[in-house]
């Protein structure tokens, strides 16, 4: 996707413009995905992954305040005050586009401080992604979970805003999500969709969820898993018969699993577990690469486990340290892990080698992969 596609106008706004929009400004012309603030520091945005300093001096306490409070309404204010950090979105104008961020300001040795990433105006479409295919597949699903992992800045808001447009374009239904904040913002075309953003629209997300059930959805956004109350709701309206994606921090598709049960007292690992092998339908993993495709900044290397059979047994028999071999043999079935991946990266000429090598999990595999060697699994039944 190029940086001009993303220069698409959203529904026309207008606010009273901050100070430290003329940082957001400088994020969106020079390209960046995110801007940090901190106290005795200039300013950073990170540029293809890396982070660069602007061409200033350090911000001091006085600016650094007067730069984040305007930021805040009475709620964001509160919160921060109360936890230390708050998360909200913010908008600015950039050359007649309105452009979102995802804001967090955070306390760090005392001082107030910020990092926002910046949200693509563009929802791209899915076919552009450079994604397996399978990912229409979960698409496709009239019920149960699908799971996004990865860590910060991988791409799972992108892959899965653009999953929940291609439903959009291919179906007549319901499309309810809660969002702490809203990132993307959709543009009806078969669907009806009602985004709802947490301390806006409804005051916190387990009043959200319960609302949801009685708002007749098909497919709903619940966001990040990141408490034990959000995977309650969330797999229990999978359970009731919506589909449901959300969010994960995950390295692995495999490391999923533990990443959920961790969530629980180990008293209730048996009824989660089975709640996951009757219910989760995907669980993808993805990280983003330095591409070596004219116009193209990163790729996804992505790691996919299905929910078959196998899997559903090796979960419910609590051997998830098979569930890698499980994804290895069910290529057939459009699972994959990270080695062939970025073996198939490599041989489209999306990456180069060195990153592959870099990146890869498995040095010795991956070689053997890239020659074309299969490395023959034991029986994990």
């Amino acid at each position: 996707m190029s940086d001009d596609q993303q220069n698409v106008p959203l529904r026309s706004f207008r606010k009273k413009e901050l100070e430290i929009d003329v940082l957001f400004k400088a994020l969106v012309k020079l390209k960046g995905s995110d801007l940090h603030l901190k106290v005795d520091r200039p300013p950073y945005i990170r540029v293809k992954g890396e982070l660069r300093t602007l061409n200033r001096g350090p911000i001091d306490d006085e600016e650094m305040n007067r730069l984040i409070y305007p930021m805040m309404d009475e709620r964001n204010r509160k919160i921060y005050n109360n936890d230390g950090g708050a998360d909200f979105a913010h908008t600015c104008l950039v050359d007649g586009v309105q452009w979102r961020f995802r804001v967090n300001v955070l306390t760090q040795m005392g001082h107030i401080g910020l990092v926002a990433r910046r949200i693509n105006n563009f929802i791209p479409e899915l076919e552009g992604l450079h994604l397996p295919t399978v990912l229409y597949e979960l698409c496709k699903y009239s019920q149960g979970m699908i799971l996004l992992a990865g860590v910060t800045g991988s791409g799972k808001s992108t892959t899965i805003a653009s999953m929940l447009n291609w439903v959009n374009r291919n179906y007549n239904k319901h499309i309810l999500t809660l969002e702490d904040p809203i990132e993307f913002m959709f543009t009806e075309d078969k669907c009806l969709i009602n985004q709802r953003e947490i301390g806006m629209d409804v005051v916190d997300f387990s009043v959200g969820m319960k609302h949801a059930v009685r708002e007749d959805p098909d497919v709903m956004l619940v966001g990040e898993m990141r408490d034990r109350e959000t995977f309650e709701t969330a797999i229990h309206a999978a359970e009731t018969g919506h589909l449901v994606f959300g969010t994960i921090h995950a390295s692995t598709a495999p490391s999923t699993i533990g990443r959920i049960l961790d969530l629980f007292p180990s008293s209730m690992h048996k009824a989660i577990r089975s709640a996951l092998a009757f219910n989760m339908r995907g669980i993808v993993a993805q990280k983003l690469l330095p591409s070596i495709l004219p116009g193209v900044q990163r790729v996804p290397t992505v790691e996919i486990m299905m929910f078959n059979p196998t899997v559903r047994k090796l979960i419910l028999e609590e051997q998830d340290e098979k569930l890698s071999d499980a994804i290895r043999i069910g290529a057939q079935e459009g699972m994959q892990d990270f080695t062939m991946s970025l073996k198939n990266l490599v041989q489209a000429k999306k990456i180069d080698r060195a990153t592959a090598f870099e990146v890869a999990p498995n040095i010795e595999s991956l070689k053997m992969a890239l020659k074309g060697i299969e490395v023959k699994e034991p029986g994990i039944l």
